[in-house]
């Protein structure tokens, strides 16, 4: 009897000690590391232990466990996983699942879809973190005037009571975010005004919520500054800003900008996604690049825009709207077009984007953060366009099978 108990005694230890143990380290090294916030580490050596990064930092400085695995990068470049802070996902189970896992595919780590989300589905995701898959923010179903004939999953609102009721609303569903629209889309609708997004605004701070505005016009990125926006989830695209704009963005130096810039309206090569996305869409996608002067010239302002207002010093992150999982690619290379370094432009899809989102622990490769990183086999640093040649991705601490 004595035996039984003390083999027992013997099993539930072991059992103990071996849940205790810390998960087995891979060890990465001698890849370049661009940290997210403007280091850049060469000849670098990342440590990752189930979901954490615990060591990052020069060669020299890191002392692997032992027994980890260790993984040659020689040659390659690691950046942070892309935040992707403005898009409209699916709302169905099986095309959202597809939805996050062709994002994460692309090294996108996290987005936040904005607005257009009127059932459960999108909460119930949220609420899970799937292997192999981006993680889900939410801002619930936005806030507009009255477009009959465009979408009815927005609140509309004509007075100061439905206006604070429909944030009470989002606030009970513990959104993300709340998202307005400020825009008469080509003076098709009537547009949100200031005395009804004022009151929006008010009762989101109240609720400790944030608000971020789809605008069109630069008077009403004035107005929308005027009474405290948190972000606009687009940029000012009626004219080039003047110098009363920049200074009420430079007063408040928490607004963050999401540009979303528009198609370019020049030629362009698509031929990275192959393989990527079925022949028949890259097809269609490569037919449509081409040059196109007046689609060039509606960019041109937004691109003025977003250069004066990132020098002025104004906080960016990407955001690239609708649902295309591969948009923060050729998003950051607009904004490198715009005026943007590459560099700048690696911070905003990185660390500024997470920041906004409130993603929590990543947005950099540092120690005690989330192992969300993406393997280049190039440099994006001389070249914005090699976010583009992916050899892996990790989300947390996770390969994604591509």
């Amino acid at each position: 009897m004595k035996r039984t108990l003390l083999a027992a005694a013997i099993a539930a230890t072991a059992v103990t000690v071996s849940l205790a143990q810390p998960p087995a380290a891979t060890v990465f090294e001698g890849a370049r590391v661009i940290v997210g916030d403007g280091r850049v580490i060469d000849n670098a050596t990342i440590v990752m232990q189930g979901d954490r990064i615990t060591q990052v930092g020069a060669a020299a400085a890191i002392k692997a466990p032992a027994g980890a695995t260790r993984v040659s990068l020689a040659g390659k470049t690691v950046m942070p996983a892309i935040v992707d802070a403005h898009v409209h996902t699916s709302t169905t189970p099986p095309d959202l699942t597809n939805d996050l896992r062709q994002r994460a595919q692309f090294g996108v780590g996290a987005a936040l879809s904005m607005g257009l989300d009127g059932t459960d589905v999108p909460f119930t995701q949220r609420a899970q973190t799937t292997p192999g898959l981006a993680r889900l923010y939410l801002a619930g179903r936005g806030i507009t005037a009255p477009e009959k004939g465009r979408t009815e999953v927005p609140h509309w609102i004509t007075t100061e009571a439905e206006a604070r009721k429909a944030v009470q609303d989002e606030a009970a569903k513990k959104v993300d975010l709340v998202k307005i629209w400020v825009d008469d889309r080509d003076g098709k609708f009537p547009k949100l005004t200031r005395a009804l997004y004022g009151p929006v605004i008010d009762e989101a701070h109240a609720h400790q919520l944030r608000v971020a505005a789809h605008i069109f016009s630069l008077e009403d990125a004035k107005g929308l500054l005027s009474v405290g926006i948190d972000a606009f989830a687009h940029g000012i695209r009626d004219r080039d800003v003047d110098d009363e704009v920049v200074a009420m963005f430079k007063a408040r130096p928490n607004v963050v900008l999401i540009p979303n810039m528009p198609d370019r309206g020049v030629a362009a090569d698509y031929s990275w996604l192959r393989g990527r996305i079925p022949d028949g869409e890259l097809q269609k996608i490569q037919a449509a690049a081409t040059d196109r002067p007046a689609v060039a010239a509606t960019w041109g302002i937004q691109a003025r825009n977003l250069k004066t207002l990132a020098a002025a010093g104004v906080t960016v992150a990407i955001g690239t709207d609708g649902n295309t999982p591969w948009a923060p690619h050729v998003e950051m290379a607009d904004m490198v077009a715009a005026g943007m370094t590459p560099a700048q432009v690696i911070i905003a899809a990185t660390r500024n984007a997470a920041a906004f989102v409130r993603v929590p622990n990543t947005g950099t490769i540092d120690t005690g953060k989330t192992a969300d990183f993406i393997v280049l086999d190039a440099n994006p640093l001389d070249d914005i366009t090699n976010t583009r040649k992916i050899a892996s991705v990790y989300l947390r601490g996770a390969l994604v099978q591509r």
